[in-house]
C-alpha cells in the first residue's frame, strides 16, 4: 500500500509502506460500485424535470398547475411552485434514505458491503417501477420511499467499498467515480427529461420516472460479480479469502505486511462491543464532527436548490418550459466536466486546496446570481428578463455547479469515507449518510417556501453558509491525501486543534517526526 507511514502492529514492526498495482480487478470493482452513485444522480434530476412538466403537475399536483398557468407578469414570480404536496414528492425521498441508513450500517457491516449495494439496488428497482405506472399522488410518495431506501443502502456502502479497495495513492480518484456517477446520472436525467417532454399525449413524465429501473438494474449485477472487500472479509471472519483477495486488488503476492496491520486493525474493532457508544468517546471527537458538519455543509451550499429544482428554478425566473429544461441540461454537463477535474487533481493537489477554492468560487458565485435576481425582480417578483440576461444567470450558475462540483460534492462523500477507523467505520458512515439525507430533506422540502418568503435573498444566506464552511476547512480539516486508511487517526494528534482530543491508539502508533514525513507537515499549514 503506497504511501504508509511506519507503525507498529500488536508490538511488531509493520512495514515502512505496502506495495500496490494500478489492477485492472480494482478499476473494474470500482466502477461496478460506482454504479451506486449513478442512481441517486439520476433520481436527484429526474425529480425536477419531471415536476416542471404540465402533464405530470394536471395529474398529480392541479393546485400548482392552475397557479402556474394564471401567473402572468404582474403575478409573483418566487411563489407560483409553493407547493407543500409538490415538495413532499420530492423530499419523502431522502426521510426514507436517512430512516434507511441506519439499517444500511448493520447489513454492512455483518453480511459485507457487495450485499447492501444489492439490496439496494433491488429496493431502488420496485420503487422505479412504481413511480412508472403510479396513478396517484400515494403510489408516487410510496414509490419514492422504495427509492429512498434504496439509495441509503448504496450511500453507505458504496464510498466504503471504494475507499477499501483502492490503493492509498489513488484512493481520493477511485472515490470520486461515486460522484462522477451521481452527476452523470443528473446530466442523464435531464437530457431524458428534455425528450420525454416532447412526447405527445402528456405521458412522458413515466418514462423519465420509470428508466430509474435501468440504473437500479446495472448496480445489482454489477454487485452480483463484485468481489467484498479485504477489510469487510477479515471483519466478517473470513481471514483466507481476505488473503487472496488482497493479492488480487494489490497485484502483488507481498501483502503479508498489509494483512496482518488489516486482521490487527479488525481485532482492535471486536473488542469494541459497541461502535455507536464508541464513536461518542473523545479520542473519535475529530471523526464525529466531520461526520456530521461535512454532510450538513455540503448540503447548506444549495446544490440540491440547483440540481433538482433546476428547471423549476429557471421556469421561475423566467425562462419557458423547454428552455429551462435545456438549461438544466448545460448546468448537469458543466457538472459532470468539473468533476473529472477533480478526478485528476484530488490525489495531487490534496482534499483541501480543493475545498477552500471551490467555497471561495461558490461564495462568489451566490452573491453575484442573488445580486441579477434582485436587479431584476426585486421583492415583489415582477419581471420579465431578456434571453441576454438569462444567458448571464445560467453561465453563474455553471460557475457555482462547477466548484461544488471539483470540491464539496466528491470529496463531501470522500473526506468523511476515509478518516474512520475500522472498529467505528460503519457507524460513522450510517452518521454521514443519515446528516447528509436529513439536510437534503430539510432543504427539499423547504426550499419553495423558502423562495417565496425571502425572494433573492435566499441566495445570500447559502452565500453566508459558504463562508462558515470554508472558514471551517481552513481551521479544522487537516489533508488527508496519500494517507493509508489504517494510518488516518494519526492526522489529528498533529492537529493545532484535534490535538487535544486525541491520542494516537488502536493498531499502531507514530512519532510526530513519522507523520510529518507522510503528511508533509500539513498541520503546520493549518
Amino acid at each position: 500500500m503506497a504511501g504508509g507511514v511506519s507503525s507498529t502492529v500488536n508490538g511488531g514492526e509493520a512495514a515502512a509502506s505496502f506495495p500496490a498495482k494500478m489492477t485492472i480487478h480494482v478499476i473494474l470493482a470500482c466502477l461496478v460500485a460506482s454504479f451506486g452513485g449513478l442512481i441517486f444522480g439520476y433520481d436527484v434530476g429526474i425529480s425536477g424535470g419531471v415536476t416542471s412538466m404540465d402533464p405530470f403537475l394536471m395529474k398529480f399536483f392541479p393546485d400548482v398547475y392552475r397557479k402556474e398557468e394564471t401567473s402572468v407578469v404582474s403575478s409573483n414570480q418566487y411563489c407560483k411552485f409553493n407547493s407543500q404536496m409538490l415538495t413532499l414528492f420530492t423530499s419523502s425521498l431522502y426521510l426514507a434514505a436517512l430512516i434507511a441508513s441506519f439499517f444500511a450500517s448493520t447489513v454492512t457491516r455483518v453480511f459485507g458491503r457487495k450485499m447492501s449495494m444489492l439490496g439496494g439496488g433491488l429496493v431502488f428497482l420496485a420503487g422505479a417501477i412504481i413511480n412508472g405506472f403510479a396513478r396517484d399522488v400515494a403510489m408516487l410518495i410510496i414509490g419514492r420511499i422504495l427509492l429512498g431506501i434504496g439509495i441509503g443502502f448504496s450511500n453507505q456502502s458504496v464510498p466504503l467499498y471504494l475507499s477499501e479497495t483502492a490503493p492509498p495513492k489513488h484512493r481520493g480518484m477511485f472515490n470520486i467515480c461515486f460522484q462522477l456517477m451521481v452527476t452523470i446520472g443528473i446530466l442523464v436525467a435531464n437530457l431524458i427529461n428534455y425528450g420525454t417532454a416532447m412526447i405527445h399525449g402528456g405521458w412522458g413524465w413515466r418514462v423519465s420516472l420509470g428508466l430509474a429501473a435501468v440504473p437500479a438494474i446495472m448496480i445489482v449485477i454489477g454487485s452480483l460479480f463484485l468481489p467484498d472487500t479485504p477489510n469487510s472479509l477479515i471483519e466478517r471472519g473470513h481471514r483466507d479469502k481476505a488473503k487472496a483477495m488482497l493479492r488480487r486488488v494489490r497485484g502483488t503476492d507481498d501483502v503479508q505486511a498489509e494483512y496482518d496491520y488489516l486482521v490487527a486493525a479488525s481485532e482492535a474493532s471486536k473488542a469494541v462491543k459497541h461502535p455507536w457508544r464508541s464513536l461518542m468517546q473523545r479520542k473519535h471527537r475529530p471523526q464525529l464532527v466531520m461526520s456530521i458538519l461535512i454532510p450538513v455543509f455540503q448540503q447548506l451550499t444549495g446544490i440540491n436548490v440547483v440540481m433538482f429544482y433546476a428547471p423549476v428554478l429557471f421556469k421561475t425566473i423566467g425562462f419557458g418550459s423547454n428552455a429551462s429544461l435545456i438549461s438544466a441540461v448545460i448546468t448537469g454537463g458543466f457538472n459532470v466536466v468539473a468533476t473529472f477535474v477533480a478526478i485528476f487533481t484530488v490525489d495531487r493537489l490534496g482534499r483541501r486546496p480543493l475545498l477552500l477554492e471551490g467555497g471561495l468560487q461558490m461564495i462568489i458565485a451566490q452573491f453575484i446570481l442573488g445580486s441579477l435576481i434582485a436587479l431584476k425582480f426585486g421583492f415583489n417578483g415582477i419581471a420579465v428578463i431578456s434571453s441576454g440576461y438569462a444567458i448571464l444567470v445560467v453561465a453563474f450558475i455553471c460557475l457555482f455547479v462547477t466548484a461544488f462540483a471539483w470540491s464539496w460534492g466528491p470529496l463531501g462523500w470522500l473526506v468523511p469515507s476515509e478518516i474512520y477507523p475500522l472498529e467505528i467505520r460503519s457507524a460513522a458512515q450510517s452518521v454521514t449518510v443519515s446528516f447528509n439525507m436529513l439536510f437534503t430533506f430539510i432543504v427539499a422540502e423547504v426550499f419553495l417556501l423558502m423562495l417565496c418568503h425571502m425572494k433573492f435573498v435566499l441566495f445570500y444566506f447559502f452565500g453566508a453558509c459558504e463562508i462558515i464552511m470554508t472558514v471551517f476547512i481552513y481551521l479544522f480539516l487537516p489533508e488527508t491525501k496519500n494517507i493509508p486508511i489504517e494510518e488516518m487517526d494519526k492526522i489529528w494528534k498533529n492537529h493545532w486543534f484535534w490535538s487535544t482530543y486525541v491520542t494516537v491508539t488502536g493498531t499502531g502508533t507514530a512519532t510526530a517526526d513519522e507523520v510529518d514525513l507522510e503528511m508533509g507537515n500539513t498541520h503546520n499549514v493549518i
